[in-house]
């Protein structure tokens, strides 16, 4: 299977991914030379390099776009950070996101459950909060939430406004927390990116999530892995809670039961995603559509 990237990510030239060596996927060829377009069974689309480039920057041809090659929009930002969807209709045939209900869906992270799984050992927690945070914006509900919680509960910020990450980055800085703030920059369904995945699960801290709603987070993690700020009526509840578990180490522990069966698994930008395209592409055989409107689905 021949995949064409029409524009590498955030315009960053990169070595294209052994499929088979990493993720046993056979029979694939990753590429981003355009002089390749006429034989390419797939062409990715990364959504802000197209609403950067604009759709003058879409294939032209000549050729013309082959009858049997898929168009593939590809995208992991939240619709709140998705500029330009409206003219996209009727363009691509397949989608590629974090939404469960993309043609090629990826998650930024899941759980799986290994054959043989390790005994799980959780690190020496010394400190109580975490959270990590690059994109600093007052008009975002997670910095307005952190600002009533703060008021009632110590946390250490790192990143923009805060502290320098220890040497080894975030997983290193935050296994010595309890808890992490997962919060997400906006609230839309399935997006839960890997503040949830490598900043708090990978790290063996608690995530306190603010994101979509409980029952969503409950589709991809037990319900007793996370701790919701909507399961609080005030930050100040919380802020009770937390401090609460951490002089109850029996009950704080109950938190990490899952780790019995699960493993994580923190998806690798970008290779994985242009792997999947390749096994779908391949799974699909002839199949083909077009999806109609794209920005009514994505905003939904």
């Amino acid at each position: 299977v021949n995949v064409l990237l029409w524009w590498e990510p955030f315009g960053r030239p990169r070595r294209m991914a052994d499929c088979r060596r990493r993720y046993n996927i056979t029979g694939c060829r990753l590429s981003a030379d355009r002089s390749r377009y006429a034989e390419a069974q797939a062409v990715l689309f990364h959504h802000r390099d197209l609403a950067l480039h604009g759709a003058g920057g879409l294939p032209r041809g000549p050729p013309p776009r082959p009858p049997r090659q898929l168009w593939v929009w590809m995208n992991f930002e939240s619709p709140s950070h998705s500029p330009g969807l409206r003219g996209l209709a009727g363009l691509f045939n397949w989608t590629m996101s974090y939404r469960r209900d993309s043609d090629v869906f990826v998650p930024y992270g899941y759980l799986y459950a290994p054959p043989t799984p390790r005994p799980f050992v959780l690190p020496r927690k010394t400190r109580l909060v975490a959270w990590v945070i690059s994109n600093w914006n007052e008009e975002h509900a997670r910095v307005r939430y952190y600002r009533q919680l703060k008021e009632h509960l110590a946390i250490d910020v790192y990143g923009a406004r805060g502290l320098a990450l220890a040497e080894g980055g975030v997983v290193e800085t935050v296994s010595a927390y309890k808890f992490y703030l997962a919060f997400e920059n906006s609230q839309h369904t399935d997006y839960i990116t890997e503040k949830l995945w490598r900043n708090a699960f990978a790290a063996s801290a608690v995530p306190v999530v603010l994101g979509p709603r409980r029952a969503n987070y409950e589709r991809f993690i037990p319900p007793d892995s996370f701790i919701h700020v909507d399961d609080f009526p005030s930050p100040r509840l919380l802020a009770t809670y937390l401090k609460f578990l951490d002089k109850n180490k029996p009950i704080y522990r109950r938190y990490f039961a899952w780790r019995k069966k699960y493993e994580v698994h923190v998806t690798a930008f970008w290779d994985e995603h242009f792997c999947k395209v390749c096994e779908a592409v391949r799974a699909a055989g002839n199949q083909i559509k077009t999806v109609r409107n794209l920005a009514s689905w994505f905003e939904s």
